[in-house]
């Protein structure tokens, strides 16, 4: 539930700012937040496990690519 409410506060603040560093947040919370439902719907054997916290990789490479976009020099 914290991942949703988190991106739907990033979105908003895409919203206003039309800033790539919140959509791109809202995406990492979202993907977050639907990966933990699976999680929690799922009944998975050990060797499925692994393959759920994939979106967590996705989730924390898209934060590092915001975070690089945001800090690069303006050209």
């Amino acid at each position: 539930m914290a991942s949703f409410i988190a991106a739907l506060h990033f979105l908003r603040f895409w919203k206003n700012t039309r800033d790539r560093f919140f959509l791109l947040f809202s995406l990492a919370f979202s993907i977050d937040a639907m990966g933990r439902v699976a999680l929690g719907l799922m009944s998975l054997s050990e060797e499925q496990e692994p393959l759920v916290y994939l979106t967590r990789l996705l989730m924390f490479g898209i934060i590092l690519v915001a975070i690089f976009d945001k800090n690069r020099g303006k050209k």
